[in-house]
């Protein structure tokens, strides 16, 4: 007896231990893996301004992506590593787990099978990019005609856009968005359809390409930060809390406006009927 009662109060024992070592595990946040790295890893893409842009002999980031994710580093007290990456394998690094976040992500549906998305940073509107005056102030209605042909970036939002409001139009998919710059550069397309933001950084680039007019209704695309789907509820809540309060107080803005200048495009620049806020 003495030798079952001893094997009974060691199973126990070991129970006892092994829940504690579950109850452990299971109460670690994804902030405190963070916090013991000392580092918040984030996907930077490359030669995407205003959102990314890494100086070759340097090496420092820049973009408002960038000062977005080193202000969510700077609130949980560690600091900020870039990892670089690509839009398409940032979906790829976040589900893998090289990094903890993507920002800048228009929150397609199809994506949100992938991985989590949070409360909105911004919302970026979809316009079209053109050197062409007839266009102003035209409705998707109005653009949707096949006397009109767009170039716009293959499997990109804004080839969801074309296929949606611009059936009829003609529609000329590249493999790049370089390729569709160059189309309306050389007056192989009357107008780039692309987002607000890359709009204005794009014409300043190259006049070329016109102006941003912002056709109604304004189709306005919440850009999100992407989270593992397997990481905890405490780090989701954070980041969508960070998410909602900056937006909501204009600091969100105020690093895009920031992230705008080196172009020396300011708020006041920014076309007629766009709202950073949605």
């Amino acid at each position: 007896m003495k030798i079952f009662s001893g094997l009974i109060k060691a199973a126990l024992a070991m129970l006892m231990l092994v829940s504690t070592m579950v109850l452990a595990s299971a109460q670690e946040s994804k902030i405190d893996e963070i916090r013991k790295r000392g580092t918040l890893r984030m996907a930077g893409i490359l030669n995407e301004d205003p959102y990314f842009s890494k100086d070759p002999r340097s090496g420092k980031w820049r973009g408002f992506a960038v000062e977005m994710a080193r202000d969510i580093a700077k609130t949980i007290g560690v600091e900020l590593e870039v990892v670089e990456s690509s839009w398409g394998n940032s979906i790829l690094d976040v589900q893998s787990g090289k990094v903890d976040l993507a920002l800048a992500l228009t929150a397609l549906p199809k994506r949100a099978l992938a991985i989590h998305f949070t409360s909105p940073t911004y919302y970026n509107s979809f316009v079209i990019i053109s050197p062409k005056d007839k266009l102003k102030g035209k409705s998707w209605a109005e653009l949707n005609d096949p006397a009109n042909t767009f170039a716009v970036d293959l499997g990109s939002a804004q080839d969801n856009i074309t296929k949606q409001y611009l059936p009829n139009a003609k529609v000329l998919r590249f493999k790049s968005r370089d390729e569709a710059i160059v189309a309306v550069a050389t007056g192989k397309a009357d107008a780039l359809v692309n987002s607000v933001l890359n709009g204005m950084v794009m014409v300043k680039r190259n006049n070329a390409l016109g102006a941003v007019y912002v056709p109604q209704p304004l189709l306005s695309s919440p850009s999100v930060i992407g989270l593992n789907y397997n990481t905890d509820a405490t780090w989701k809540k954070f980041v969508s809390a960070w998410a909602d309060f900056n937006r909501r107080v204009g600091n969100n803005q105020t690093w895009i406006v920031n992230g705008l200048a080196p172009f020396d495009i300011t708020l006041e620049d920014l076309p007629e009927g766009f709202d950073i806020g949605g």
